[in-house]
Order: structure tokens, then sequence, then C-alpha cells
């Protein structure tokens, strides 16, 4: 299949070519680039449609629950929902589980609903390094909302705030200590706040975390000039507050837009992509001089020695480096 065959099926919805597309996107082959970038340049046109939504929580918060929830509500208001969920891989074996499908199971029985788990791999942040172009397929394929689910080993995956336009942080009811357990960087990046599992013998709890995270809120910084980051409740297990969770998706789209912030994040998000992959193809194109090969051993011999300081021997390889391009 070429490339214009494979974004004419893409463009048509076809969910197989979809995942085909996003196979090639991600795959770490250096003869797949050009056949994924002429199919990213193929679609970039039919991108750019969706509200992109990042959520992230820690573990055991109900990431999965919540989004089968909420992505089954949003489907029966009339949308399509592509979710990419991060799984972390394992700095042992490099393997990934990649069973968010699987705890999934109703959401991924609707055929308006595209679920796509994909490997964190080396990428820091609690993405996938092609997690950007990953979107831009979906978008194509007429999803018009995106979901990215962090990894969420931890509260340090904040790439995901610099690649969406809303970032949702969900958390577990708990009691006054609990807030101690969100670092305030994450809080900060946070557009809305998610108390889940509000049902039950929980309620309480988590009317009282709510209350603590509001009273948070108001001691940091608002990130955009129109619009002040809240506090909602919700229980996926029983898919209640989930109109209330898309009511601030929709009002924090129109605030954003009225200022214009909406269209200059997404102008932001573009350039710090770019530089993104100059930084990759640098660093890769780096590691894999062999004229370079050499000179690397014998400079990290010297680092693990303590013979030279590490600024001191990256600041040697790139002129090496830079002086071979040169030559």
């Amino acid at each position: 299949m070429t490339e214009q065959e494979l974004a004419d099926k893409i463009r048509a919805g076809d969910r197989r070519a979809l995942a085909r597309g996003i196979t090639l996107v991600e795959s770490r082959r250096e003869d797949h680039r050009p056949s994924a970038e002429k199919l990213l340049d193929l679609l970039m046109p039919r991108t750019g449609k969706s509200i992109r939504l990042g959520i992230s929580g820690p573990p055991g918060v109900g990431k999965s629950t919540f989004i089968e929830a909420f992505g089954q509500y949003l489907i029966d208001e009339g949308h399509k929902i592509a979710v990419l969920a991060i799984d972390p891989s394992s700095k042992i074996s490099g393997g990934s589980i990649l069973g968010d499908k699987t705890r999934m199971t109703e959401l991924a029985k609707r055929k308006e609903a595209f679920i796509r788990p994909s490997p964190a791999g080396e990428t820091l942040g609690g993405v996938a390094r092609r997690t950007r172009e990953a979107m831009l397929l979906c978008e194509a394929a007429g999803f018009d909302v995106v979901i990215v689910e962090t990894v969420g080993v931890g509260q340090s995956e904040t790439a995901v705030a610099e690649m969406t336009d809303m970032f949702l942080l969900l958390l577990s009811p708990g009691g006054g200590d609990d807030l101690q357990g969100v670092k305030r960087g994450v809080m900060e990046l946070a557009d809305l706040l998610i108390v889940n599992k509000a049902d039950g013998d929980l309620a309480a709890a988590a009317e009282r975390t709510a209350s603590d995270y509001a009273h948070a809120l108001r001691l940091m910084h608002a990130l955009h000039a129109d619009w002040q980051p809240s506090v909602v409740k919700c229980s996926a297990l029983k898919s209640e507050g989930m109109v209330a969770v898309w009511d601030k998706v929709q009002a924090f789209r129109k605030a954003t837009a009225k200022t214009g912030e909406f269209d200059t994040r997404r102008s932001e998000q573009a350039k710090n992509w770019l530089w993104q992959e100059v930084n990759d193809g640098l660093l890769e194109r780096l590691k894999s001089d062999p004229d370079l090969a050499d000179r690397l051993l014998r400079l990290e011999a010297k680092v693990t020695q303590r013979k030279a300081s590490p600024a001191a021997a990256a600041r040697s390889l790139l002129s090496s480096f830079f002086k071979g391009l040169d030559d």
C-alpha cells in the first residue's frame, strides 16, 4: 500500500489503516521514516480540529475506568473518541504490558472509539516519542476528542501538558496528607483537577479532598489569562460526574479561544515539536557516527574514572562531531 492509499483510507475513517499508520510513524527503523513523514504531510490538512486532552494521575486512581466512562458519555453525545494510552517500559527488558485496552473493554466495543496502547520506551515525561504523530493521525481519521493517558508511574510525567490543549489531573479521595503526595509542579500545570471515586464510603472523603485541593489551587498562579483551574468530583465506576467534566472542558476551550491562547498554544507546541525532533535527530546521528565511536568510548572511560568532567567530555565530543560536519 502506498502512502497515498494509506492516507486515503485513514481519511475515510478506516480503523485498520489508522492502526497501520500509527505503527508506521512509531517505527524506529530508519528506512520507515521517509514513508512516515510523507504520510504525515499528506494528512496534515485534515488535522487540528479536535480537542486534545492529557490525563494523568497516580497509580490506582482509576484513569482507565474514568476514560472508559468519560469516553462512553462523549460517544452518546455524538463525539468520536481516540485514546492513546502510554504504558511504562521496563528498563531491564525494554518490554511493555500494553494492557490498557483490556481495561476499557466496553469502550473498545464502540465503533466510535479507537484505543491504541503504546510503549513509553526511553522517552521521559509520561508519553511515547511519537505520541504527537499518533494524535495527528487520529484527528485526520475524524476523531474529534483525542485523549492521551500518561504512564502514571509518578508525578514527573509533565510532557503531556506540552502537547495537549487541556491537562486533567485525576486524584483519589484521601486525608489532608494526601495533598503532599502530588508534586506542586504537576498541580501548577493542571487545568482541571478531578477527584475520582466520589461514591459510597468514599463520598465524604472525596468532598474533603476536593475542598483541600480547591484551597491549594487558590495559592497558585493561574497559567491562563481567562481560566482559573478548579476541582470537580466524579465516580467513574458509576459513570457520575461526566457532564461536569465535559462542561469544564468546553468552558476551557471557549475561554482560551476567546483570548487567542488556544491557537497560540498550538503554535508553540508545533515549535517545541520541531526542536524536539532536532534534538533527537542530532543525538541519534551522534551515537551512530562511526568516526566518533572510539572517541565516545574513551571519553566515557575518562568520565567514569573521574579523569574528566561530563561537561568537558561532552563539549569535546560535540566539537569533534561538528568539525567532522564542516570537513
